[in-house]
């Protein structure tokens, strides 16, 4: 047997969550600890909130940036998004139906600010805490959602599309979501299924090539079926954690979540960093295809 053999034979074995593989649905349990330290008194969670992201999958902190550092961030977004409405960069990511600015990924390699604010103390020292030790960014980006044309985000794992399209072994990331406004339940707010991140929605539909190119704009493999949604959503209902800008939701890499899109006046943009345990480094995707570009999956980080 060639070592390439042995090797995609390797990585099939440690697949634990196998997904689009399958004609029908499947759940499969987490095998995986949600919060990987262990709370001490001198956690820089409190107990309260350690317990509730094991619990509940995400954590919302209040005013967690003050009003000074947010209007830096503030500031350069806006500035960004000028920039990308003229860009051809492939990091600029537009609307599915149409050329208004999306997304802008990889801020913490082009930005200095968003790359400052990627190594902050306070933050990392959470990451650190609920990941148990050292990571590295997988991902980032800014998500605008203007108002009367910000378009959804439909309900999705990341963990899904970082594990079958990026080769990402196990649960052992998370996403830190910064609100650049005011968000309310009404302007295409972060939604999650409290719970649902202790069950994988293993999803249908073989992924086709170069799927990023599309799914980036608006997603239609790696999503779940609607028995598995409901399911959820009967079971453990919906959350909208919102608050006033410079608020920062933690959530799991695998909890189930989505936005709705934004018809009313109020903008609605987020900085979202995606954090790694440095010991859950990704391997070769398990769809068995091409990796996704740096840009949007970190590959050479360490």
């Amino acid at each position: 047997m060639s070592n390439s053999q042995g090797s995609t034979l390797q990585d099939k074995e440690m697949d634990l969550y196998p997904s689009r593989q399958h004609m029908e649905p499947r759940i499969i349990k987490r095998q995986d600890p949600v919060v990987h330290s262990e709370w001490t008194p001198d956690a820089v969670l409190s107990k309260e909130q350690s317990d509730f992201y094991e619990r509940n999958g995400y954590l919302f902190i209040e005013g967690f940036f003050d009003g000074q550092e947010l209007s830096h961030y503030q500031k350069e977004a806006r500035e960004l998004q000028v920039t990308a409405r003229s860009s051809e960069d492939e990091e600029v990511i537009r609307e599915p139906s149409g050329s208004e600015v999306r997304s802008i990924f990889a801020v913490h390699k082009s930005n200095p600010v968003f790359q400052n604010l990627s190594r902050h103390p306070r933050l990392l020292a959470i990451v650190e805490y609920l990941l148990g030790g050292q990571t590295y960014i997988h991902q980032s980006r800014i998500n605008y959602k203007p108002g009367f044309t910000g378009k959804e985000f439909y309900w999705h794992s990341d963990f899904e599309t970082w594990h079958v399209e990026d080769g990402m072994p196990r649960m052992r990331a998370l996403s830190c979501s910064i609100a650049l406004e005011d968000n309310y339940h009404f302007n295409g707010p972060l939604m999650v299924v409290p719970g649902s991140h202790k069950e994988f929605v293993s999803c249908i539909g073989k992924t086709p090539d170069n799927h990023f190119k599309d799914s980036l704009r608006k997603q239609e493999y790696g999503v779940p079926d609607h028995d598995s949604l409901t399911r959820m959503v009967e079971k453990s209902g919906i959350d909208t954690p919102v608050g006033k800008a410079g608020s920062v939701i933690l959530f799991d890499c695998n909890i189930m979540h989505g936005s709705n899109s934004n018809i009313t006046p109020m903008p609605r943009s987020n900085i979202f960093i995606v954090y790694n345990s440095v010991e859950n480094k990704v391997i070769q995707p398990y769809s068995g295809q091409k990796p996704r570009p740096e840009y949007i999956a970190t590959r050479n980080a360490l």
